[in-house]
């Protein structure tokens, strides 16, 4: 008999090995990307104090683009660069969260570099 593949599941078992390898410390923290239907994620976060140094998604009110497409991620990207930036933060580790490194990711990571965070 065929079933069918719960891809939430399949997701969360690729963020969980990604996660093995990828931790976010004070000099250089973990940017963390979060994907749904409707809005994106993303956030700098410090794993050894266990806290979010900047979050940034679609849901805020700088934030124009109100959809989870490639231009808000884009958005985004910007967004949370500029307020790493300015809290000294220059270089993060990318966490794709077990989405793949296309599309939205993807274009959330290109503005981030533009920008001027370094990964």
């Amino acid at each position: 008999m065929i079933t069918k593949i719960d891809r939430k599941a399949e997701r969360v078992r690729r963020h969980a090995r990604v996660r093995t390898k990828v931790s976010g410390t004070t000099e250089c923290p973990r940017l963390a990307v979060t994907k749904s239907n409707k809005n994106i994620i993303a956030q700098i976060i410090d794993d050894v104090k266990g806290e979010t140094l900047v979050y940034v998604s679609t849901l805020d009110k700088d934030i124009k683009t109100k959809a989870a497409n490639v231009e808000a991620a884009k958005e985004v990207g910007k967004a949370v660069a500029e307020k790493a930036l300015k809290k000294n933060i220059k270089q993060v580790v990318f966490d794709r969260g077990g989405f793949i490194y296309h599309g939205v990711v993807k274009a959330l990571a290109e503005s981030a570099r533009e920008a001027g965070l370094e990964f």
